[in-house]
């Protein structure tokens, strides 16, 4: 089965040609910008891209996708150049790819096969392995007819029966769909897992933030700046592919979970989506989302409205948001920002890299998560040094008074689940405005 999979690998230093299509709903420019971010995803694969070329067409060809004439031509230029892959920017049809395969004599990619290819590569956790190979089979599976050609053939009919292929195909398809019900099965545990750790979560009160973007955003640069992990930052796309959470400590003496996840891209295929659910499930249940933005990057509105178009297929668009604009370092000047300010007001502008601007997220995080807490006045012995200590590490300590006797008197934001520890302490609630 592994075998059947890795078919479809880009493998080393192949020489790769890209082909995209201009539809009447793409301009030029979004054909080129996709075409380059194609480009980025084959060298993260590991292919040497060779050359390009687009058609420009009213719909797709229902046998090639791209013209037949145009398909003769781009193959010879192939032929020309040895090339070894074709990556077309769309995904492709079971038929179409069969069809390409045979006008080019090379190996066929479409988009999704290489993002699914890199996720391959990327995936390091049983979790992140268990949802590529679910996606990659579900992939595999109407396009399984081709790796049969080369057994004979029979047509069906009265008294017929299929020759060789057909029988090896049939088994195929049996075992890849068994694999398929058995690794949702798996995914299945991963949930009810995730579920546990999220009631164990509730259990300390404390709230979630998720990370999310467009791949290559600087979302795991953000994670380590902020909380010291040690996630794996490349200048790569989807250089993450595991989620990673870590404890964050903010100004207001409260901890949050800050969770790192997959970044989304354009055109990314519904099946991925589907796959990395258990995932994503991180998204649907925060408390409040991080969306990471590359203001640096020319197309960072498109990159916005990308991420968001899969925020609403996951059903998490109507969470609280938090835009962060990163890599303000990278600007030459503060055009983009000025206007990303002029947009998104609420929004914050860091650079995750160097650190710029971290005291101000940390206070907007502070604000946005802020838990339900009472505002109350504490009279505390100077020999409870062990419940003073306790106090500073659990609430948000407002005002403290050590002078008055042999009492140390404290103003508080306490979580109303640590009251009980301080009863006897107590002295009254008060208003919120009257801590100012």
């Amino acid at each position: 089965m592994k075998a059947l999979v890795s078919e479809n690998a880009v493998q080393g230093s192949e020489r790769a040609f890209l082909i995209g299509a201009q539809f009447k709903s793409r301009t030029e420019w979004d054909v080129q910008d996709s075409l380059a971010e194609l480009g980025q995803l084959a060298e993260t694969a590991g292919a040497a891209i060779v050359g390009s070329g687009t058609q420009k067409i009213d719909r797709p060809t229902a046998k090639t996708f791209i013209g037949p004439g145009k398909a003769e031509e781009f193959a010879a230029r192939c032929h020309a150049e040895d090339i070894d892959t074709v990556i077309f920017d769309d995904e492709l049809s079971p038929a179409q790819s069969r069809n390409l395969e045979r006008v080019f004599e090379l190996k066929i990619l479409d988009r999704t096969q290489l993002i699914l290819d890199i996720f391959g590569q990327r995936a390091r956790t049983r979790e992140g392995k268990v949802q590529v190979e679910l996606a990659q089979l579900q992939h595999l599976l109407p396009r399984l007819t081709r790796f049969w050609t080369h057994l004979s053939r029979q047509k069906g009919g009265i008294g017929m029966r299929g020759g060789e292929g057909e029988t090896q195909l049939e088994a195929d398809r049996r075992k890849v769909q068994e694999r398929i019900d058995k690794l949702i099965r798996e995914l299945e545990a991963v949930r009810r897992q995730r579920l546990t750790q999220r009631e164990g979560r509730k259990r300390h009160q404390w709230p979630l933030a998720s990370i999310v973007g467009y791949t290559n955003a600087g979302k795991s640069t953000l994670l380590n700046t902020l909380t010291g992990a040690a996630a794996l930052a490349e200048d790569k796309l989807f250089a993450t592919l595991d989620p990673t959470t870590r404890r964050l400590r903010l100004p207001t003496n409260q901890n949050v979970l800050l969770s790192d996840t997959v970044g989304f891209i354009r055109k990314l295929p519904h099946r991925l989506v589907e796959a990395f659910k258990a995932t994503l499930e991180e998204v649907v249940e925060a408390d409040l989302l991080l969306h990471v933005i590359d203001v640096s990057h020319p197309k960072a509105d498109e990159q916005i409205a990308a991420v968001d178009t899969v925020l609403a297929e996951i059903h998490a668009h109507e969470k609280p948001i938090l835009l962060v604009f990163n890599k303000i370092d990278a600007l030459g000047v503060d055009a983009s920002v000025a206007r990303f300010r002029e947009m998104a007001p609420n929004a914050v502008f860091v650079s995750a890299k160097t650190g710029d601007g971290m005291a101000g997220l940390m206070l907007e995080l502070g604000t946005l998560l802020r838990p339900v807490r009472d505002a109350i006045e504490l009279r505390i012995p100077h020999g409870e040094a062990a419940a003073i200590a306790r106090l500073h590490a659990v609430a948000q300590v407002l005002e403290s008074d050590y002078e008055a006797g042999d009492v140390a008197r404290f103003k508080a934001l306490l979580p109303p689940h640590f009251r009980h520890e301080f009863a006897r302490f107590e002295q009254r609630v008060i208003e919120l405005n009257a801590t100012a």
